[in-house]
């Protein structure tokens, strides 16, 4: 693998490759992402129907189209929307992470083009832009967020998507997705975010500026302590997504 790209931070990738193994641990140390997973997977497949006008009820309903997950870890997402019928490509920078992504799905049967890249190398290779491009819980961990989000955006194809997920920076995220998740209730290991790296909306729509796209959102997701279960919900104050749209050619 080539040095890493300007945006990617070494730190952020040794950290999350020293717990490579653990991906698919419902209970280990990615067990909040496993619950985290089914908003997010739900709202990917929402925002697809309606921007490709596929058919909600068929068994495959984005055969046929291209998606990219940038920062796929262990591929929780690559997994699930290749069986929707997505041609997958996972790209990590931990080799680790990329390891344990292909060793699972190959145990699933399921053809997902993992690839230990990063934005910046897809693009200086030439690849084929992607109908859906992921960027799940990714830009809060990387160095250079501005350049890193336009990259993405650029593997974007003429209409397009790319789905945007990280954390705002507020004083309640700070309180509970910070302290709380890793110091208090211990969902993630301490460390794992830095509070002044996590982005308001509007600062995510300002790296956009200028660029030919159409920015949707903030959408909010909230945890219920009630259900144990994350939901859609109105508040942005700590986690939410964005949609990045680009027009047909």
């Amino acid at each position: 693998m080539d040095a890493p790209a300007s945006s990617i931070d070494p730190a952020e990738v040794a950290r999350f490759s020293a717990i490579a193994a653990e991906w698919w641990d419902p209970r280990g140390k990615f067990a909040p992402l496993h619950k985290f997973n089914p908003v997010r997977l739900m709202f990917i497949r929402e925002q697809a129907l309606a921007r490709f006008g596929r058919d909600g009820g068929a068994r495959q309903p984005f055969e046929g189209l291209r998606l990219l997950d940038i920062g796929c870890g262990g591929g929780l997402l690559c997994e699930p929307m290749s069986r929707l019928g997505f041609a997958v490509t996972g790209v990590d920078a931990s080799e680790r992470n990329i390891g344990t992504a292909r060793a699972h799905a190959e145990e699933q049967g399921l053809g997902v083009d993992y690839r230990a890249a990063t934005a910046e190398s897809l693009l200086a290779e030439g690849v084929k832009p992607f109908d859906v491009v992921l960027n799940m819980e990714v830009i809060e961990h990387v160095a250079d967020p501005g350049a890193y989000l336009r990259d993405c955006a650029r593997l974007v194809a003429p209409g397009g998507i790319m789905v945007v997920a990280t954390l705002n920076r507020t004083l309640k995220a700070l309180a509970l997705a910070k302290l709380g998740a890793e110091y208090v209730l211990r969902w993630v290991p301490a460390g794992t975010h830095d509070w002044r790296r996590f982005l308001k909306p509007a600062e995510i729509a300002a790296f956009l500026a200028g660029e030919p796209l159409r920015i949707e959102g903030p959408f909010g997701v909230v945890y219920d302590p009630l259900s144990g279960r994350w939901r859609q919900s109105a508040d942005v104050d700590v986690n939410y997504m964005m949609t990045v749209l680009r027009d047909a050619a």
